[in-house]
């Protein structure tokens, strides 16, 4: 029981990338416009970086203090012959005040010896809405996902809802790395949304119904500090891999292993047994018990085969609000989401 307890805290870990990732995958760092001539310019006159950024980039003054300006650049021809290296803006259009300013046409340059979506795909200034946009594919998807797959494990069993998921969201996240271009980025990362939540609920969901009352708020808590692990783990690769494709790969690959859990991971007992398949339940029980060196209680000996005859439960979005009891249960846990 340690053991299955043990591998399904694994697959809380992975989840980790999938939901916060988009800190790493998304990190926006500081970048100007890409002005051509620049370099050239200040490779010929000897300046520093700082000396470039107060002869070449727009500022403006907030509460007394002077930024870079991120989506504009002097309309000025930086190649021109004779430019100053002491005033290269005066001597290009005489008054420095009155240099016109335009957008990045030629795009940005990014203080960052890594890449991300932002430094890959140009998602700053006008286009910055298209990283909140990355991100809100996800928690899309985790809401429809959610629903979706908490039904199919109660139709057709956790375990097989729980593999189904880790392998679309293995696969999707492949995807994810080798992505072409932004749009597909967003499609395969909605994907991901769609299974990731879903799968780790069912974890959860086995988890729970593995052990007895009196232990699953321990097991449910500790479920959630494996989150919290993965996500040390997370900044650690992050730290090392600061390209999001590779650092996509790194996190992505480890999630085909859990595919193994086919035949390490048994079906949750209380499912089967609302299916009729008190048989297959016993056998994951004994096998249990024999784990824990425990032997079974006598009141697990009325598990009989001839009960498998009976009507098997069939979930419905219904059962959410059918008795007032559970009906409350819901409410308040919406509310609380």
């Amino acid at each position: 029981m340690k053991q299955t307890f043990f591998v399904l805290c694994l697959l809380s870990a992975a989840f980790t990338p999938v939901y916060v990732g988009v800190v790493f995958f998304g990190f926006t760092p500081e970048h100007r416009c890409f002005s051509p001539g620049v370099a050239e310019l200040s490779q010929r006159c000897g300046w520093t970086l700082v000396e470039q950024l107060n002869h070449t980039v727009p500022e403006w003054d907030s509460h007394g203090a002077a930024y870079s300006s991120r989506c504009s650049r002097y309309e000025v021809d930086w190649n021109a012959t004779g430019v100053s290296c002491t005033d290269p803006l005066g001597s290009l259009v005489g008054n420095r005040s009155s240099v016109p300013l335009g957008p990045c046409q030629d795009g940005w340059v990014y203080d960052y010896p890594g890449t991300s979506i932002v430094t890959e795909f140009n998602l700053v200034c006008e286009d910055s809405w298209k990283l909140d946009l990355f991100q809100s594919s996800v928690n899309v998807g985790f809401f429809i996902g959610s629903m979706i797959i908490g039904y199919i494990a109660d139709r057709f069993g956790r375990k097989l809802c729980l593999l189904i998921t880790v392998l679309i969201n293995s696969v999707s996240g492949v995807l994810v790395a080798f992505a072409p271009s932004y749009t597909w980025t967003v499609i395969f990362r909605l994907i991901q949304g769609l299974v990731s939540k879903g799968g780790w609920l069912t974890g959860y969901v086995l988890t729970a119904e593995f052990v007895g009352l009196s232990f699953r708020r321990t097991v449910g808590i500790i479920y959630q500090l494996a989150f919290t692990v993965g996500l040390l783990i997370l900044t650690a690769v992050a730290y090392v891999l600061p390209y999001w494709r590779w650092l996509q790969l790194a996190v992505t690959l480890p999630n085909f292993f859990f595919l193994l859990y086919h035949w390490c991971l048994p079906e949750s007992p209380r499912w089967l047994i609302t299916q009729k398949q008190n048989d297959k339940a016993m056998e994951v029980i004994k096998r249990i018990a024999k784990g824990n060196k425990k032997q079974l209680p006598s009141s697990f000996q009325n598990l009989k085969s001839e009960d498998e005859n009976g009507e098997k439960l069939k979930p419905s979005y219904l059962d959410l609000v059918r008795t007032p009891q559970i009906r409350k249960h819901t409410f308040i846990l919406m509310y609380s989401w």
